[in-house]
């Protein structure tokens, strides 16, 4: 099969290869997928930079990317053998695993690929696994309602933060967003947004709410906004933080939050539990059925475009997922 990988870390142009490996078997319980599509993450981009916490080399060679989309074309002992020729999406393909999405072919366990509806392209399941997993996890992980809630997405124009805002609005919550200019508003989709280089976020949050503040919050830099998340949020209102870039080991306004009652959930969707995400899973899927959620693919070319892929990651300008075509 036609693969792309790397052996140690570095720039993507210098250390990333493409070539020709064996094709991989599934094991027990696991199926072989051909994949059609792999999405490029920014957690991807980082751990082939080595640019992690505590990263290194856990495997001598490494097939990149955790998301990807494709057909199931043989299965393992112990896994359905009608699964064979079904579509499916991809979750967690690289995590604590050598080799990932960004190859034509990739074994995994059969749990971590989900049957896809027909109407999604495989470019757009590539989207799911770590993007709208963790923004459906960050709203409805905790088993919250938000039906009449107000949930401010910060970043909404992120990967993370436009999937947020649509799932939020479809729990029947009112969704506002902050975004660094009106491209990025549109791309947002939000019913209110408010620039956060021109305006001030709390008083603006504020205004919008008629003084109540908020019931959740879902963080894309917790360190960043953690006096604004204070303000804003009222008691028993709930942060949901999936980063935190600008200080990677913030001071804790421990008594703040406490004396408001807030629930401060640090989350991270590789380590989403089984119950949980098929939870996740089955909303996916419903929203999925009903052409509910729309998709940002931005095209990243094939496996051979998968360095400047990377690149275009990195550089933080693009607005959606970077897909590359297998």
């Amino acid at each position: 099969m036609k693969a792309v990988w790397y052996d140690g870390f570095g720039p993507a142009a210098e250390v990333l290869e493409l070539g020709e490996m064996p094709d991989p078997a599934p094991g027990p319980g696991e199926v072989l997928v051909r994949v059609h599509a792999s999405g490029v993450n920014p957690s991807d981009v980082k751990l082939r930079a080595g640019a992690r916490p505590g990263a290194q080399m856990e495997f001598p060679r490494v097939i990149p990317h955790s998301d990807g989309a494709g057909v199931i074309e043989a299965v393992g002992a112990g896994v359905d053998r009608a699964r064979v020729g079904e579509r499916v999406w991809l979750w967690n393909a690289q995590w604590q695993r050598p080799f990932g999405t960004a190859a034509e072919y990739v074994a995994l366990p059969a749990e971590q690929a989900v049957a896809l509806p027909d109407g999604t392209s495989f470019a757009e399941a590539s989207c799911f696994g770590i993007p709208a997993m963790t923004a459906w996890y960050a709203l409805y992980g905790d088993g919250a309602d938000l039906s009449g809630q107000t949930v401010l997405v910060t970043g909404g124009a992120g990967t993370v933060g436009r999937y947020a805002c649509q799932m939020a609005a479809l729990g029947g919550a009112r969704v506002i967003t902050t975004v660094s200019s009106d491209e990025k508003a549109r791309h947002a989709g939000a019913e209110s947004w408010i620039n956060y280089r021109e305006t001030d976020v709390t008083g603006a949050v504020m205004d919008l709410t008629g003084g109540a503040g908020v019931d959740r919050i879902v963080e894309v830099d917790f360190a960043a906004n953690q006096a604004a998340s204070l303000a804003l949020l009222k008691p028993g209102g709930t942060l949901a933080a999936y980063a935190s870039a600008s200080e990677r080991e913030p001071a804790l306004a421990f008594y703040g939050f406490m004396f408001r009652d807030i629930t401060l959930r640090m989350l991270i969707v590789y380590q989403l539990r089984g119950a949980t995400r098929r939870r996740g899973e089955a909303q996916l899927t419903d929203w999925l059925e009903a052409g509910a959620l729309s998709h940002a693919v931005v095209p990243g070319g094939g496996l051979g475009d998968a360095a400047s892929a990377h690149d275009t990651v990195a550089a933080g300008e693009k607005l959606g997922t970077v897909i590359l075509e297998v």
